[in-house]
């Protein structure tokens, strides 16, 4: 499998979780929710993207091997983005 071919890294995560990322994040949800014991929970929006966000940025810059105009790519945002948030997440100085 090539490290940069967009169909390996769909038959390795298929391989080994059977489940798409959808139905994982429902899950994780369905759990926090029934640990609340009836407390409302408070920013939940910004909870979740927290959560998701700083290691969705770590993965695709171990992806790039560090490239940032790459991982700009992959991800869909421009590269000052990316940085601004490398930087919130102190994944770069």
């Amino acid at each position: 499998m090539a490290k940069n071919d967009p169909g390996s890294n769909k038959e390795l995560i298929a391989s080994k979780s059977r489940k798409p990322l959808r139905k994982h994040t429902e899950e994780a949800l369905q759990l926090y929710f029934r640990t609340l014991n009836g407390d409302r929970p408070g920013e939940l929006y910004d909870l979740v993207l927290g959560e998701v966000e700083e290691p969705l940025f770590r993965a695709v810059m171990d992806y790039t091997d560090g490239n940032q105009s790459q991982a700009a790519g992959i991800l869909g945002i421009n590269r000052g983005t990316l940085r601004k948030k490398l930087k919130t997440y102190s994944l770069i100085q």
